[in-house]
């Protein structure tokens, strides 16, 4: 009755963008071992027969960092926007695991107890509406929208219940696109500041002279590659959080969506005729009895 998330899909394009940056970060990464081949070649052949360049002392590559601090200071620019990624999955991801908790989404107790009163015929359809109006939940919210149906066919209400459900749906999925945002674009980011670096890196071998250039280029290749690290560090919780909380709706929606259609069954024209026919049940639209109040 209620529509399912289309998560899936969006997993799948993910896994996709995530293969086409890594094909090009390994063809940048094999450009610079050759570059760096090519570059050993060169500077063996013009070392002079004399060998008085190697009385010079080389100089020694700072390498790759192991501080945490200091590898942030190596993101360079790239570090502003994948903190701020780093932010939104945290603030978002926690108020979602909030927000989708069952107990706030179908509180058992409200239900259970609904559906007996229903059963038993202590609601008519204006105290019903109250109550699920009272309770607020996306659960009632939903049932609130079949009861304004209340002895009509089942088709519509129905079509009542699918319209609150989308509206419910829509507010369980809010913001779960941003923690996907942040899955798609914290590799791409980390993608652009490992060429930035590259390109840094390259530019200083060309016009440095002397002896060293593979070493300062590998050093500059692993620096590089941090921003990349760092993007992956990101992007690979946010991608699980985000099929987590995916996942959570599409149980959510499951199970409302069975709680739905047993409302439908029981307070559709079609229902309440059947339960006119097994026995006296509830009043289908009157005023309730003093008693029937007093039970409510």
């Amino acid at each position: 009755m209620i529509r399912h998330s289309e998560g899936l899909r969006a997993s799948r394009s993910i896994c996709r963008a995530g293969f086409q940056w890594a094909a090009v970060l390994v063809v940048l990464t094999l450009a610079g071992l050759d570059w760096q081949r090519v570059t050993a070649q060169e500077s063996a052949t013009k070392e002079p027969a004399g060998g008085a360049s190697r009385l010079q002392p080389a100089a020694v590559p700072k390498g790759i960092p192991s501080d945490p601090v200091a590898v942030l200071l190596e993101l360079g620019p790239m570090l502003y926007p994948m903190g701020l990624c780093s932010i939104v999955l945290v603030w978002f991801s926690i108020e979602r695991m909030v927000v989708l908790r069952r107990g706030r989404v179908i509180p058992r107790p409200f239900v259970k107890r609904f559906f007996e009163h229903l059963e038993e015929g202590k609601l008519d359809p204006k105290t019903a509406l109250k109550l699920c109006e009272e309770n607020g939940s996306p659960i009632a919210s939903i049932f609130a929208h079949g009861i304004r149906k209340w002895g009509k066919s089942s088709v519509e209400v129905e079509q009542a219940i699918i319209d609150g459900g989308e509206r419910q749906i829509s507010q369980l999925r809010k913001h779960l696109r941003v923690i996907n945002g942040v899955a798609t674009i914290s590799p791409l980011l980390g993608l652009l500041g490992t060429v930035v670096g590259m390109i840094e890196s390259f530019n200083t071998i060309a016009t440095k002279a002397g002896m060293g250039k593979s070493e300062a280029l590998a050093e500059g290749i692993g620096l590089a590659l941090l921003s990349t690290a760092a993007g992956l560090i990101i992007a690979i919780p946010a991608l699980v959080m985000y099929m987590l909380l995916a996942g959570r709706v599409d149980t959510l929606v499951i199970e409302m969506d069975g709680q739905s259609q047993k409302l439908v069954d029981t307070i559709s024209a079609e229902g309440l005729a059947e339960q006119a026919r097994s026995g006296p049940r509830s009043p289908t639209g009157t005023k309730p009895t003093i008693e029937t109040r007093k039970a409510v």
